[in-house]
């Protein structure tokens, strides 16, 4: 099993925000498919993932992360709407997720460190979109928080920092709570799977007790069938 790195809390003195801001390198931190660097790779170079059905443009900057980290996400991951590249549920991350039995919750997450365009790039594909516009981070790394639209990826969070670079994901603007759960198919879900025993060096058992246990998974799929979709062909 792989250590997982421990974010750094954001320093909100004036001179610390003046140092990280303008944002040119950050660590993407992926919790759902993106997880998958074979996934990613095509949100980065273009292409179609195994088992999508969408092809996509590929960032302006198509070179692959100059690193990666295990790192853990405090809330919660949980699937939701219909996504029209997998068919099933999309992944979310609530960072305001209540503790359950006294204990905040924390996801499994994988972080690239990348260029602000890489990332730009990325979200803006994540919302069908052509890239090619820089997103402006300043709010999301001096606040936490930003939202750069209404969309289901346009709210970003910043959990923290590492190796002084700001650690940034996107997610829905609505809770956990406030949305109708749907169950994701197996082609997310082997990509979401192989993407933590990769990061995490979990064993496929674990990695899919976890996922078993997410909101819009739970009751739709069992620990034993998301650990045969790691051995299935694609």
């Amino acid at each position: 099993m792989i250590r997982p790195r421990r974010l750094e809390a954001l320093d909100d003195s004036p001179d610390a925000v003046r140092r990280r801001t303008p944002v040119r390198r950050l660590w993407y931190a992926a919790y759902g498919s993106n997880m998958h660097l074979d996934r990613l790779t095509a949100y980065l170079a273009g292409g179609r993932p195994a088992g999508g059905l969408r092809s996509y443009p590929g960032c302006r900057d198509p070179r692959g992360p100059a690193r990666t980290a295990a790192v853990m996400l405090p809330g919660l991951l949980y699937f939701a709407t219909t996504s029209e590249v997998w068919t099933g549920g999309r992944a979310f991350y609530d960072p305001d997720a209540a503790p359950d039995r006294g204990a905040r919750p924390e996801l499994p997450s994988r972080a690239y460190l990348l260029t602000l365009s890489q990332f730009s790039d990325i979200a803006a594909q994540e919302m069908y979109r052509e890239p090619g516009e820089d997103l402006d981070l300043t709010e999301a790394v001096t606040r936490g928080r930003a939202r750069t639209g209404p969309g289901r990826y346009e709210t970003l969070v910043c959990a923290g920092a590492l190796d002084g670079y700001p650690v940034l994901t996107f997610t829905a603007p609505w809770s956990s709570q406030d949305i109708t759960m749907n169950a994701p198919s197996a082609a997310y879900l082997r990509h979401i799977a192989a993407g933590i025993v990769a990061s995490h060096g979990w064993s496929a058992r674990r990695a899919a007790a976890y996922l078993a246990g997410c909101p819009g998974a739970d009751g739709h799929w069992t620990a034993t069938e998301i650990a045969a979709l790691l051995t299935a062909p694609s």
